[in-house]
C-alpha cells in the first residue's frame, strides 16, 4: 500500500494530525522577531549567491528555541519548518540538541514529539520530520540497516541519504500506524503482518529487519504516541468548558475526567444548568469508544440515580438532591449526550423497559427504567436536549486512504436559534440521504469477506445511523415548535399522545413524575440569551 502511494499517504497522515494537534497561535514574542524574519528572508538570497550563511544567528535562535528563552513551545515549529535556507539551518542546529544515540526509532520519536507541538502547514511539518530522521541516522548509523546489508561507519554521502530516506519512511509509517491503532476510525486495526508487508522494499529497495518492525509495531500498539501540548493552548481548546463566569456572577469549575485515551475529555460542573429529568436507572456498558465491545468484566448492571442536567447525564450513587455537589465518582460515571441518540433496546430481551443510548463517540449504554412510561420519557428528553443543543457537525475530513473514518462531532453547545438549528438538521439529513444513495451505487468487488466489503458495510452502517439520528432530531424539534411552549412536560405529553394513539389510544400513557422544567434554545447552561425562536415563549 505505501509502496505505491507513499507521498499521498504521508499527506493524509498530516491531515489526520490536524484533528489531534492544536492550531498555530502566535506568541507574545512575535513582536520581537522582526529582525529574525528579515534575516530569514535575506539568508535565502545570500545563500543563493554562494555566500556564507549566518550560522551563528541560526545557532543562537536554535538554542533559544530549545531552551524556550523568550519563546513558547507552540512557537518552535513555525521557525523550523519554513522553506528557506536559514530555517533549515535553524532546524538542523535545533535537532543537534537531541541525543538519540542508543534509542530505538520509536523512543526517539516519542522524545521528539514531546518537545513541542508539531503544528503548521503540511509541508512545514514534513520538513521538520525530515530533520528528525536525519538526526536519528546521525546518532544511530546502523540502526536501520537493510536485511543483508551492514555498515560500520557512515562515510558515504549516498549511503547517508539512503538511510535518511529509510528513517523518514519508517517514521511516517509509525505515525500512520499510531493513527490506525489509536485513532477514531472504526473497523479492523492493522495487524503486525500487514504493517510489515506494507513496508516491503521501502528501505533503499530492500526490507527493514522484520524483528525491528515487530518491536516497533508492539511499541506503538501498547503505548500510543503522545503529542506535546502548550498548556495555554490546551486551555483555549477547552474554552467552551472553562468560561470563568456564568450568569449571576458566580464561577463554575471544570473537573478533569479520564475517558479512554482522549486527554481532552472533560466534564464541566455547571451549577446553573437546567435539570431536565432525574430518576432511578440501572446501567450496563455495552460498547466502549468506537463501538468496541466492553470487556466482560465491565458489563454488569449497576443502579444509579440519574440526572439529565444540561447536556450531561450524571449517574450518581447517592439519591438526587438539587443542591448537592457532585463527587468525583459521579463525574467519572457522567455521560455527555451531545449528538447522542436514545432508542428502545428492541434487540435486548433479558430485562424489560431498557433503552439504548449511543453517544457521539459510539459508546453504547443500556439503561433500564422502572417502567415503560419512564423509559419513553428518558428517550424523549435525552433526544430533545441533544437535538436542541448539539452544535452543527464539522465537515468530514478528506483523505486519500480508503479506510472510513467517522467525522469528529463538537461537544460545545450550538449558537443557532431554534429555527436555524432545525434547518441545520434538515440539511444534514438531506446530505446523509444522498450519501447513502451514492454509497450503494458503488459496492466493492464481490468478495463478502474482503477488507473492502468490511469498510463498505461499516460506512453504510454509519450513514444509516446518522440518517436515523437526524430524522429523530427533526421530528422532535418540529413537535416542540407545534406545541408552541417551552414547558417540557407539555411537549412530552403532546409527543407521547401521538405515540399512544399509534399504540391503540392508551390513555394515561405518561404519568407526571416531577415538576415540569421549561426547555428553550439557550438555557442548556442556565443562561438565556433573550432571543426567541419559533415556538419559544419569551
Amino acid at each position: 500500500m505505501w509502496k505505491e502511494e507513499y507521498d499521498v499517504h504521508f499527506d493524509f497522515l498530516l491531515d489526520l494530525l490536524d484533528a489531534n494537534l492544536l492550531t498555530d497561535v502566535l506568541s507574545d514574542s512575535e513582536s520581537e522577531l522582526g529582525g529574525l524574519e528579515q534575516l530569514e528572508r535575506g539568508s535565502t538570497e545570500t545563500l543563493a549567491n554562494g555566500c556564507r550563511a549566518d550560522c551563528d544567528a541560526a545557532k543562537r535562535l536554535a538554542k533559544r528555541l530549545f531552551y524556550l528563552e523568550g519563546f513558547r513551545r507552540c512557537d518552535v515549529a513555525r521557525h523550523l519548518g519554513k522553506n528557506n535556507d536559514f530555517s533549515q539551518l535553524v532546524a538542523s542546529e535545533y535537532l543537534s540538541f537531541f541525543d538519540f544515540s542508543g534509542l530505538s526509532l520509536d523512543k526517539a520519536l516519542r522524545n521528539f514529539l514531546k518537545a513541542f507541538p508539531l503544528m503548521g502547514e503540511t509541508q512545514e511539518r514534513e520538513r521538520i520530520l525530515v530533520h528528525f530522521s536525519k538526526r536519528f541516522c546521525v546518532c544511530n548509523p546502523t540502526a536501520l540497516a537493510p536485511e543483508g546489508k551492514s555498515r560500520s561507519k557512515r562515510d558515504d554521502d549516498d549511503d547517508d541519504e539512503e538511510d535518511d530516506d529509510g528513517a523518514h519512511t519508517l517514521t511516517c509509517a509509525l505515525m500512520l500506524l499510531n493513527t490506525d491503532l489509536h485513532g477514531h476510525n472504526i473497523g479492523k486495526k492493522m495487524s503486525c503482518q500487514q504493517f510489515i508487508s506494507n513496508l516491503d522494499g521501502l528501505n533503499d529497495g530492500k526490507d527493514f529487519p522484520k524483528d525491528l518492525l515487530k518491536v516497533l509495531y508492539n511499541s506503538i500498539k501498547n503505548e500510543k504516541l503522545e503529542w506535546a501540548i502548550e498548556e495555554e493552548e490546551f486551555r483555549k481548546s477547552l474554552s467552551e468548558l472553562v468560561e470563568e463566569q456564568y450568569e449571576g456572577g458566580g464561577k463554575r469549575g471544570v473537573a478533569r475526567v479520564t475517558d479512554g485515551n482522549n486527554p481532552f475529555i472533560a466534564i464541566p460542573i455547571l451549577p446553573n444548568a437546567v435539570t431536565y429529568k432525574h430518576g432511578v436507572l440501572s446501567r450496563k456498558s455495552h460498547a466502549d469508544m468506537d463501538g468496541k465491545r466492553t470487556p466482560r468484566g465491565r458489563r454488569g448492571w449497576k443502579k444509579f440515580y440519574a440526572v439529565l442536567k444540561g447536556m450531561i447525564l450524571y449517574l450518581q450513587k447517592d439519591e438526587y438532591k438539587a443542591d448537592a455537589e457532585l463527587c468525583e465518582g459521579d463525574l467519572k460515571n457522567a455521560v455527555r449526550i451531545h449528538h447522542a441518540l436514545a432508542t428502545r433496546a428492541t434487540d435486548y430481551s433479558k430485562r424489560p423497559n431498557v433503552l439504548k443510548l449511543k453517544t457521539s463517540d459510539w459508546r453504547v449504554f443500556l439503561l433500564q427504567a422502572p417502567s415503560e412510561e419512564e423509559m419513553m420519557s428518558w428517550i424523549f428528553r435525552i433526544n430533545l436536549v441533544a437535538a436542541l443543543f448539539s452544535a452543527p457537525a464539522f465537515p468530514a475530513a478528506i483523505g486519500s486512504m480508503k479506510t472510513f473514518c467517522r467525522p469528529l462531532l463538537p461537544s460545545s453547545s450550538t449558537r443557532l436559534n431554534q429555527e436555524d438549528q432545525l434547518q441545520s438538521h434538515e440539511g444534514k439529513l438531506k446530505q446523509m440521504s444522498v450519501e447513502v444513495e451514492e454509497h450503494r451505487k458503488s459496492p466493492p468487488s464481490p468478495s463478502p469477506k474482503s477488507r473492502e466489503w468490511e469498510e463498505y458495510r461499516i460506512k453504510e452502517h454509519y450513514l444509516i445511523y446518522e440518517k436515523s439520528r437526524y430524522e429523530t432530531y427533526i421530528n422532535l424539534l418540529q413537535a416542540k415548535m407545534r406545541a408552541e411552549t417551552d414547558d417540557l412536560e407539555k411537549i412530552e405529553a403532546s409527543v407521547m399522545s401521538g405515540i399512544g394513539e399509534g399504540r391503540g389510544g392508551r390513555e394515561g400513557y405518561l404519568r407526571k413524575t416531577q415538576s415540569s422544567p421549561s426547555i428553550s434554545q439557550h438555557d442548556v447552561n442556565g443562561r438565556a440569551s433573550g432571543r426567541t425562536g419559533p415556538g419559544q415563549q419569551s
